[in-house]
């Protein structure tokens, strides 16, 4: 459910983030737009009573409580508590796409130390690795929501190929009140000791770093499951919300145009449409609405991440390496550039424009011609020289009339 938009935004153009503007699915006006007519309608229905309903000493009261609101309304802190808030929930939902559990790396390790083509070598494999794809999604089960729908139960995990029957049963044995996405780690590490036990891994050098990278990828799924279950705390969550809506109800009263005639000060102009009023709204509520949408980056929002898909690839790449793949390697053959020792791979028309040159150093081959002094390295000022003659590191030669400074890089 990821927008990715990168094609768009590749090169800098004129205007070159306006065709983003126009976006509908994943865009600020999509989640937006019910909170931004709620609040157009009631500032409306208070300018038309305002404006026809109220009798001239009500219409004086409410101007004064008009502008009491606008002037203290400037008092509460919205863009001080949003700011700090919205970048600790960005820096939350980076965090967890970063720790989003990858199995490659354990696969590469198990295709190339889990030795034996035969049926229990090959089984030995795949089973190692369907553990390792039981493990994230038993935890992406416990903090997504389009997950979970897809597999509301152990039954439904059973029926996609993740669990055999036997295995269930010893999982629901085991009596837990904790949440047991660490059952299937076990099983790993007690199944690839056995398969270096049985010769299948040749040292323990190999079963040590499989073991390793095992405990790498629990970690991973161990952090998502601290981020679901230590959140931003609530009391900050409603401060801020409070702070931004608290703000907006005082500006449906305190933004009013009120009647020129009066000769309030800043109020010489009516213009019906408060302008500026429902950009403000739109900007500090959008702000809002992004935490909002972060928060979880497990839901089911346009921009959320997609963890059904990451267990659909997991499971197929995962196979397809320590099974199809295992010691499937092709004829080495000598590459086009064998004889050729200035390697230079073509360039397509489109391209050209993108072929640089080497990139070079300040200094390189750089001769600074100055007799009677020498350059200071540490002070940057030229000194009178002295009889002296050394070599820093092979770059640097001071003499008695000038320095010559080269790159022998």
């Amino acid at each position: 459910m990821t927008v990715t938009y990168s094609s768009k935004v590749a090169n800098a153009t004129f205007f070159g983030f306006h065709r983003l503007l126009v976006r509908w699915r994943g865009s600020i006006y999509k989640l937006l737009y019910r909170e931004f007519l709620v609040f157009a309608l009631l500032y409306s229905i208070l300018s038309v009573v305002y404006r026809w309903v109220l009798t001239d000493p009500q219409k004086r009261l409410f101007e004064k409580l008009s502008i009491y609101c606008d002037r203290y309304a400037e008092q509460i802190p919205v863009t001080f508590v949003l700011g700090f808030y919205v970048t600790l929930v960005v820096n939350r939902w980076w965090n967890q796409f970063q720790n989003l559990p990858w199995p490659d790396r354990l696969m590469f390790l198990i295709s190339s130390c889990v030795q034996g083509r035969d049926e229990q070598g090959r089984l030995l494999r795949r089973t190692l690795m369907r553990y390792v794809n039981l493990t994230s999604l038993l935890i992406f089960r416990s903090v997504s929501t389009a997950v979970c729908k897809r597999f509301p139960t152990i039954d439904h995990v059973v029926e996609a190929g993740f669990m055999t029957q036997e295995e269930r049963k010893i999982f629901e044995n085991l009596k837990s009140p904790h949440l047991k996405y660490w059952v299937p780690v076990v099983w790993f590490t007690n199944l690839a000791s056995k398969a270096r036990k049985e010769g299948r891994i040749k040292d323990s050098v190999d079963l040590q770093t499989i073991l390793n990278e095992m405990n790498r990828f629990r970690s991973w799924c161990s952090t998502l499951f601290g981020y679901d279950w230590v959140g931003i705390p609530l009391v900050y969550t409603q401060v801020v919300t409070l702070a931004v809506y608290t703000f907006f109800s005082a500006c449906i009263i305190g933004r009013q145009f009120l009647d020129p005639a009066q000769g309030y000060q800043g109020h010489d102009l009516d213009l019906y449409v408060p302008v500026f009023t429902l950009l403000q709204f739109f900007f500090y509520s959008g702000w809002l609405k992004v935490a909002e949408q972060l928060i979880n980056p497990f839901g089911e929002d346009d921009d959320d991440f997609e963890p059904n898909w990451c267990i659909d690839r997991n499971l197929q790449v995962s196979l397809m390496a320590v099974d199809e793949m295992h010691m499937n390697i092709p004829h080495m053959t000598k590459d086009i550039y064998w004889n050729d020792p200035d390697v230079r791979p073509p360039y397509t028309r489109a391209s050209q424009e993108s072929h640089g040159k080497p990139n070079q150093c300040f200094s390189h081959q750089t001769s600074l011609e100055a007799p009677g002094f020498y350059w200071n390295l540490h002070l940057s000022t030229p000194v009178p020289s002295i009889q002296c003659s050394q070599s820093i590191g092979s770059n640097v030669v001071w003499s008695l009339d000038r320095v010559k400074i080269w790159n022998v890089w």
